[in-house]
């Protein structure tokens, strides 16, 4: 049986528009509009839908949203496509919060409101500190972390190879850019973010994060969830939130993530929210794994289309070898 992972998006995969034509579309996709706005109290579906954009981006608006059409994305797959099953979730920094709740660690409501108090928290601590991000390209982990040791930044994302973020005071970041230019990275490109995410930066937020998580009764996964911490598969409830808590602060090892899940027999992955990034992300990880999105109407169609294909019946053996267009 092919082993499938489903991924959800983080933070800074949110459009204006995102979820809309899946809204107009599905009755599911409205409905669960319609819960969330009644959850927190006032209208994300019109911020997803019309923005503005300065709106939407912020962190406690942002982290709801793509944690909502992630899990619309997650709801319209199940109901287009019943009989498909997934064998482990992960996701990049926010996205563990929509893959928890994919593997029933976590309901729905609650991981929304989970979300945004997290994206309350991080914006709080971005206000308070002047920080930072910036992604260097086609330069190693090694060399890069000796540019964050020596600027005084830290790693924030290991997304896949040749892509590597860094993270921290706002007047480092640009030393450390041009010490990566200089020991070898082809671009050092500053971020457009609000703040020094996944540094000790975000401390501020962890305390808020962790009094929200003590409100919830978080439950053992049904199928693995990794985590942004460790790589590896989440454990008791307990472990659970200690590793949330941890994740606001530290690294995310997604490359190391996904070269786990392909070591477990892993070769179909599925990515659910806006964007394509972690798509992305996988290819230039392992080019030979079978990767699907559903971001939007057209991607959903076109996702449950090839899901719902039967497999290939081999051909007969011909008797003579046959040519082959190249």
């Amino acid at each position: 049986m092919q082993k499938t992972a489903l991924m959800f998006a983080g933070q800074g995969a949110q459009v204006v528009g995102m979820g809309k034509d899946l809204a107009q579309a599905h009755a599911t996709a409205q409905a669960l509009f319609e819960r969330a706005n009644a959850a927190l109290g006032y209208d994300l579906r019109h911020l997803c839908f019309n923005g503005p954009e300065i709106e939407l981006t912020q962190t406690q608006h942002a982290q709801p949203a793509i944690y909502l059409v992630g899990w619309i994305a997650f709801q319209l797959l199940r109901e287009r496509l019943p009989t498909l099953e997934f064998q482990a979730t992960a996701g990049l920094s926010l996205g563990e919060f929509t893959a928890l709740a994919a593997a029933q660690a976590i309901r729905f409501e609650e991981g929304l409101a989970l979300v945004r108090q997290r994206g309350l928290a991080m914006q709080e601590a971005c206000e308070q500190t002047r920080g930072a991000m910036a992604a260097i390209v086609g330069l190693d982990e090694t060399p890069t972390r000796e540019v964050c040791a020596e600027a005084g930044v830290a790693l924030a994302n290991l997304n896949c190879p040749g892509q590597i973020v860094i993270s921290g005071p706002a007047e480092l970041i640009q030393r450390a850019c041009d010490l990566a230019l200089s020991r070898g990275a082809r671009k050092a490109l500053p971020l457009p973010v609000a703040g020094a995410y996944h540094s000790p930066l975000m401390a501020g937020a962890q305390a808020r994060l962790a009094d929200a998580l003590a409100g919830f009764t978080l439950k053992t996964a049904v199928v693995p969830v990794i985590s942004n911490v460790t790589a590896r598969p989440h454990g008791a409830p307990d472990q659970i939130a200690a590793l949330l808590v941890q994740q606001v602060t530290s690294p995310v090892a997604w490359e190391a993530s996904i070269r786990h899940l392909l070591a477990q027999g892993f070769t179909r992955f599925i990515e659910l929210g806006p964007g394509k990034a972690l798509s992305g992300f996988l290819r230039r990880i392992d080019r030979h794994a079978q990767v699907f999105n559903i971001a939007d109407v057209p991607s959903l169609d076109a996702t449950i289309e090839a899901l719902g294909k039967p497999p290939a019946t081999p051909a007969p053996a011909a008797s003579e070898p046959q040519a082959q267009a190249r």
